[in-house]
Formats: structure tokens, sequence, C-alpha cells
């Protein structure tokens, strides 16, 4: 560690571990909130929960990835911006699925076998190509950004045409009532604190990886991809306990989708430039892999379908060893 990591100026350890722990405690709490919030929301107005997960409960909690990037992308640190996409999505499957199977079993409908996951499978495979000559452009980033209006388009639609698509057993009745005004406030409230407290982790993470040297890459891959992540996990394990499958899985989903058209287009607008040869060769294939066995997880074997433990385990194991392999190769 050299001298000018050490300078008083310089966040010191104790604080960063500080926020980290605080930003843990807002984290764990605002979940609940948010979570309520939604599952009540998407009983006042007669939407499924899937389609609640899919687009609001994902959007809100993909915000921190998007302004992360849009904030990495516009002081010139592409890697970071782009690191962060790609390994939110790797944490998405990896950390905060595994985790979520572990802790409660998750059923997974028909329908999202059938539509929303051979759509993120082909919205990865687009990335792909966007990125595969190790460039990313003002074009490719315009792409991305119309597929995502598609997409929300196509959700919307699935959603209309099939507006009595049945809830899981137990779901209707675990939703809490609420009133329309205090659903809302639940829900905005709650994804403002997932959202701060979400911040306050990524910083002070940041500045302990800073402190041992680690590279700009590999913080947007593994420290600032699972900070980001978290109001994923914190939104899909309260969901999962509670009840709100759809809410859980539904979140998943559709955050690597909205991660792969919002949050990675961010440095190709802002600042179009090279890519790390490292994303493209190894934690493309990664993150490709995982929503690969997501998909065959889903979609063969007995039915009905469920993400078990032994899936979570799976997907945990795979997680610890990919990241701690970063580090090691660092």
């Amino acid at each position: 560690m050299n001298s000018s990591q050490e300078e008083p100026g310089n966040p010191n350890m104790l604080v960063a571990i500080l926020a980290i722990l605080a930003g843990f405690i807002i984290l764990t709490w605002s979940a609940d909130q948010f979570v309520n919030g939604a599952a009540a929301t998407a009983r006042n107005f007669n939407i499924s929960p899937m389609l609640i997960g899919l687009t609001v409960v994902s959007i809100g909690t993909s915000a921190p990835e998007i302004l992360v990037s849009i904030m990495a992308a516009s002081q010139d640190h592409a890697s970071l911006a782009i690191g962060n996409a790609i390994g939110s999505n790797i944490a998405n499957i990896g950390l905060v699925l595994g985790v979520t199977a572990l802790i409660a079993p998750l059923p997974v409908k028909k329908s999202l076998a059938r539509r929303e996951i051979p759509l993120l499978v082909g919205i990865s495979l687009l990335a792909g190509i966007c990125i595969a000559n190790g460039f990313l452009t003002q074009l490719d980033s315009l792409a991305l950004l119309g597929t995502l209006f598609l997409t929300l388009y196509l959700m919307f639609r699935w959603q209309k045409q099939h507006p009595d698509e049945p809830l899981l057993e137990g779901e209707e009745e675990s939703a809490p009532q609420l009133s329309a005004g205090k659903a809302w406030f639940y829900l905005v409230s709650g994804l403002l604190f997932l959202l701060g407290s979400s911040q306050i982790l990524v910083w002070g993470a940041t500045e302990l990886a800073r402190l041992f040297g680690v590279s700009e890459l590999l913080i947007g891959l593994t420290i600032v991809a699972i900070g980001t992540s978290l109001p994923e996990l914190a939104a899909s394990v309260a969901s999962a306990i509670k009840g709100h499958h759809d809410i859980a899985l539904g979140n998943v989903v559709g955050s690597n989708v909205f991660n792969l058209l919002a949050v990675l287009p961010m440095p190709g607008l802002l600042a179009s430039g090279t890519i790390n040869p490292q994303v493209v060769w190894q934690d493309f294939p990664v993150m490709m892999g995982l929503t690969l066995f997501l998909a065959a997880s889903c979609l063969f074997g007995k039915q009905p379908k469920y993400l078990g433990r032994i899936i979570g385990f799976i997907l945990i194991s795979f997680y610890v060893a990919y990241t701690g392999w970063l580090f090691l190769n660092n």
C-alpha cells in the first residue's frame, strides 16, 4: 500500500466499513417496505405480480447500475461502466438467484419459461454481438436502447393478452391489503431508501477496494456489481420469504434485461471507445453461460418446474469460484 493511499484527506478503512454496515441495515429494512408496496400495488390495480417484478421492481432495483454507469462513462471510466453491467448480471443469477433459491425454492411459471426467459437469452446474444469487436459505438448503444422499448412493449402486450393468468398458489392471499396511497408510499419510499443505501454500500466497498489497489475493471465486475445488485438481492429474498415468488424471479430476469439494454449502452452513448478484451473473452462468456444455465433449469425437466436448493447451491458455488478466480488473477 503506498503512502498516497493513507493521506489524511482520504476516507479511511474504518469509515468505509461503517458505511458498509449502515448501508446493509437500511437496505434490509427498505427492501421489506418496497416489496410490500409492489405486491399491494399489483393487487390494487389487478396487475400480475410477474409484470410488476419484470418492470416496476426490476427498473427500480436496476437504477443503481444505471446511475453508476452514467457517472463512470461521463468521467471516462468505460471499463468500470461495462464491467458493472456484465458483472451485475453475473451477480444477479449467481448470487441473487442462488441465495434466494436456497432460502425459498422458487416455482417457475410456464409463461415465464416460454416468453421472458427466451427473450433474455436473445437479448444477451444481441449484447454479445455489440461488444464482440471490442468496441461499443453509439450505433450499438442505440440498437440496445431501441430493443429496450420493444421489450417493454412485448411485456405489456403479453400481460394484456393474458390478464387472468393464474397466480401461484397462496400468492394472492399473501399480498398485503393496503390502500392505493399507502401502497404507493411504501413502493416509492422503499425504492428511495434502497437506492440510497446501495450507494452507501458501493461507496464503502469501492474505497476498501482502492485501499488494496484493485483494478478498475475488477472493481466494476465484483465490488460495484455486487453493491448495485444488493437491491435485487434484498427485494428478491424479501419477496420469496413473503411468498411473492413471481416478484422474486421476475425481478432477476427483468433486472438482467435492463442491465443489458439500459446500463450497458451508457458508455457507448457518452464515451464511445474500446472495451477491455477481458470483458469479451472472459466475463461475457461467464454471463452467457449462467444465462443459458438458468434457461435450461426453467425449460427442461419435470413439471412443475422449481428452482430449488440444489440449483441455488450450484449458482452460489459457481459465483464464489468465479469471483475468487478474478481476485487471484488480478
